[in-house]
């Protein structure tokens, strides 16, 4: 609803990634939904830190906002990547996700998502780089400017609608 409760969503993402092995690559939290991209490091990883974010922060949100019950309307969806090709493609989908809400004109202006830390360099320790981003360049001004370059066009209407059936589906990219 407001920033205090990204903030107490994201200060828990943190804690409980390190707690259940679970490496975070890219994120945005949306009004009604979060996308997160995430290597867990266990087998059971993804599923515990779940379970537990629901569990905590359904918890303090509801108890903030004076209310009780479930917090999101529909279920943990979640899809294996396993193309290199598109690792990077859902990195973008989920950093471009708030223009294409229309909450911003440039991923760089919406403060809830990983494009200020890997395009733009901010610190944030929610996000560790991935192998496919380290890939983008030598340095970590040549992969900003690289991923800038790749958020740069929206993701095709084409790839926004495969990689959205693949992910409702569960499927493997």
């Amino acid at each position: 609803m407001d920033d205090l409760d990204r903030r107490v969503y994201r200060e828990l993402l943190i804690v409980g990634t390190q707690q259940f092995g679970c490496a975070v690559h890219a994120w945005v939290f949306m009004a009604n939904h979060v996308h997160l991209l995430i290597t867990p490091l266990r087998a059971d990883g993804l599923g515990r830190l779940t379970q537990w974010m629901g569990a905590k922060y359904v918890r303090w949100f509801n108890q903030r906002h004076g209310r009780t019950g479930t917090l999101w309307e529909g279920r943990f969806r979640s899809s294996v990547i396993t193309s290199a090709r598109y690792f990077l493609t859902c990195s973008r989908y989920i950093d471009q996700n708030p223009v294409r809400a229309g909450l911003c004109t440039s991923p760089g202006q919406f403060p809830w998502s990983s494009y200020a830390c890997l395009a733009l360099g901010h610190p944030d320790t929610l996000v560790t780089e991935h192998a496919e981003y380290c890939s983008l360049g030598a340095s970590a001004p040549l992969r900003r400017a690289a991923y800038r370059d790749l958020c740069d066009p929206q993701v095709d209407d084409a790839t926004l609608t495969y990689v959205r059936q693949v992910f409702r589906r569960g499927e493997r990219l």
